[in-house]
Formats: C-alpha cells, sequence, structure tokens
C-alpha cells in the first residue's frame, strides 16, 4: 500500500498477521498528519531517521516528540494507543507495528534481557526514547533504498525487517563480543558518526571531505559512501539541512537577528543566507519571524 501527497509519502508493507511497516517521506514545506487506530495488543517502535515528528494523544492534551537519529518504543496493554502524527518537513520515518503474540514468538528465549517481557513487567505499560544505533542506522537506510524487483523486493524487506529486530534488541555484552559479525562494519559507523558530530560541532567553519576523511581515519571514497548510507544523504546535503534547521531555531529563540543567525551557521554574507533559507523553507528569515508573530 502507498499514497502521496505533493511532495510527501506514505508506504505500507505488512510483514506478516498483524505485523506492519509503514515508511513516512515529508519532502514538502508543510507538516503532514497521519492517524491509525491501533488496539492495546501491538507494540509499537517509531524511528526517526532525518528530521522530527510529534505524537498526539487525548486530542492533542499530551504530546511528545521523535527526535532524529532516536527510536520510540510505546506499549500499554491496558489501553489503545492510536497513532496520531505530526510529521515536519524534511523528515523520513520508519514506524514498525506488531502484536506481542508475534513478538513473544520472536524473542521468547530472550524474553529476560528486554524489560517489558519480563515476568512482572508484562502487564504494565512500557515507554522507551533511546538514540539509534548506527547498526540499525544502515539496516533501516538499506530499507528505504531497496529497489530490488517486486518479488524479490518483498522477501528482502522481510529478511531486513528480522534483522531490524535483532539489532534494535541486541544486548549490549552480545554486541562487544570478539567474533561479533556486526563487529567491522560498526567501527566504520562509529566513524561516519564521528564524522557526522565533528561538521555539525565546526558547521561555521567545516572541514574539507579530504580534511574529515583524514580525521576520522576513513579513506574519502568510504566517507561519502558509509555517511550517503547512514544518513541518507551526502555530506554538505545533510550540513545543509542541519544548518537551516539550527537557523530556524535561533530565530525561532527571538533572541538573535538575521545576521547574527547568518553567521552563527558560516554565512558571512546576509544575503547568502537569506537565500540558502528561502531554498530550505520557501520564505526569508525575515518573513519567517514575521509569521511567528502573527501566529
Amino acid at each position: 500500500m502507498s499514497k502521496s501527497i505533493a511532495g510527501s509519502s506514505f508506504n505500507e508493507f505488512n510483514i506478516d498477521n498483524k505485523f506492519h511497516l509503514l515508511h513516512f517521506q515529508n519532502e514538502s514545506t508543510d507538516i503532514q498528519r497521519f492517524e491509525r487506530d491501533i488496539d492495546s495488543s501491538y507494540i509499537q517502535l517509531h524511528f526517526c531517521l532525518k528530521g522530527d515528528a510529534k505524537f498526539l494523544f487525548n486530542n492533542g492534551s499530551y504530546t511528545f516528540d521523535v527526535k532524529q537519529q532516536h527510536c520510540i518504543l510505546l506499549y500499554n496493554p491496558q489501553q489503545k494507543l492510536p497513532i496520531n502524527l505530526e510529521i515536519n518537513q524534511k523528515t523520513t520515518l520508519i514506524s514498525l507495528l506488531i502484536s506481542i503474540e508475534k513478538f513473544h514468538s520472536l524473542f521468547s528465549r530472550e524474553a529476560n534481557h528486554i524489560h517489558f517481557l519480563s515476568e512482572e513487567n508484562i502487564n504494565r505499560k512500557y515507554y522507551n526514547d533511546d538514540e539509534i544505533k548506527p547498526t540499525v542506522l544502515m539496516v533501516l537506510q538499506q530499507i528505504i533504498s531497496s529497489s530490488s524487483r517486486s518479488n524479490v523486493k518483498d522477501l528482502y524487506i522481510k529478511g531486513k525487517i528480522y534483522e531490524l529486530l535483532s539489532l534494535h534488541f541486541q544486548n549490549d555484552e552480545a554486541s562487544n563480543v570478539e567474533f561479533c559479525p556486526f563487529l567491522v562494519d560498526e567501527q566504520n559507523v562509529l566513524k561516519i558518526r564521528k564524522a557526522k558530530d565533528i561538521i555539525i560541532a565546526r558547521m561555521a567553519e567545516p572541514p574539507s571531505l579530504q580534511e574529515l576523511a583524514n580525521e576520522i581515519g576513513l579513506t574519502l571514497k568510504k566517507l561519502k559512501e558509509g555517511f550517503k548510507q547512514i544518513y541518507g544523504d551526502t555530506v554538505y546535503s545533510f550540513l545543509f539541512d542541519y544548518k537551516m534547521e539550527h537557523a530556524r531555531k535561533l530565530l525561532e529563540s527571538n533572541q538573535h537577528n538575521v545576521n547574527e543567525v547568518g553567521l552563527k551557521i558560516g554565512y558571512s554574507t546576509s544575503s547568502h543566507f537569506i537565500a540558502a533559507f528561502k531554498k530550505k523553507f520557501g520564505t526569508t528569515p525575515k518573513k519567517y519571524v514575521s509569521s511567528l508573530q502573527q501566529n
């Protein structure tokens, strides 16, 4: 099942009975809404790869954010947790909905390592917010970028989803075993994550790609390929989006003028910053601030 709405898309993949994957992609300039009734027998896992989203409960009286590269786990056997979701601009979100019976069949032997499956917690509500593991990020990107023929693609995605679950719930001790099959990839992914942290920390004066590759200890080719695979974008496109989002938040704080915000994120002239902001959001910084004040 798939649906597109002017710059945004929604795809659903049924892995098994009572086990579904939802893929949201909002590339429009508007917030997109998604609603679905979910009964209390389901565990929900929401992975935000890029951007951010917001869940609303009790008619909007209670909300919580899903931040970039974070995963939210929700389970409440005592009441329904319907999905009422606001998906912000430039956001990619993957959600897994799996019944507790199906989940038990997959992880019955590991129940002692998964808190909400233990005897004492099985009838209690559970909420968790964690940073997505590097290995999980890789699998999520592989699911999104899959381009195999339809009959092979279904099998490929199903396998990747099971791999995703096993990596997400893998306990820390197991991930540190010397002969762990993911060890080599994990080390490279950690270097790519370090590269991301470096360009964010130095966004006003970022290093060149070669300087960045040298600093993290990877070849230029591995840096480019690894960054694209994990974050779904090139290094500088990712940095551009991050800088614009940071600028938007600085403007919303009402503590800096347009020139100051531009300088903070690395634009020496206000005209260049204004052009970049308009490219990202479709409006100038001044008009954006004015619209906030009017609202």
